[in-house]
């Protein structure tokens, strides 16, 4: 039992930070805090809210969105996410400041 809950803990730990580790393969365009203009074209991400983002990176994913021509290289780096991965990461950058 004891074994079981140490396991169900380090769960949560892990599902707590894994915003953090989504957004580091977008930090390199969009900056550490969501400040950048990804390649001089999107908009900055700093600020949005967790609805705001989910939406933006669901419609790369379905192939709807093409801000500023970006939704190509948005689509590919969706392409792998789930509902729920994309949940996690649109909360991590609502929290970035």
């Amino acid at each position: 039992m004891k074994m079981l809950l140490a396991i169900l803990g380090l769960s949560v730990l892990l599902s707590a930070a894994d915003g953090g580790v989504l957004y580091q393969k977008c930090a390199a365009c969009h900056g550490m805090k969501g400040e950048k203009a990804a390649l001089g074209k999107s908009e900055v991400i700093s600020g949005w809210s967790s609805a705001k983002t989910l939406e933006a990176l669901k419609g790369y994913k379905a192939g709807t969105r093409n801000t500023k021509g970006m939704g190509a290289i948005m689509k590919g780096q969706m392409a792998t996410l789930s509902d729920s991965d994309m949940k996690t990461l649109s909360d991590h950058i609502a929290g970035l400041k």
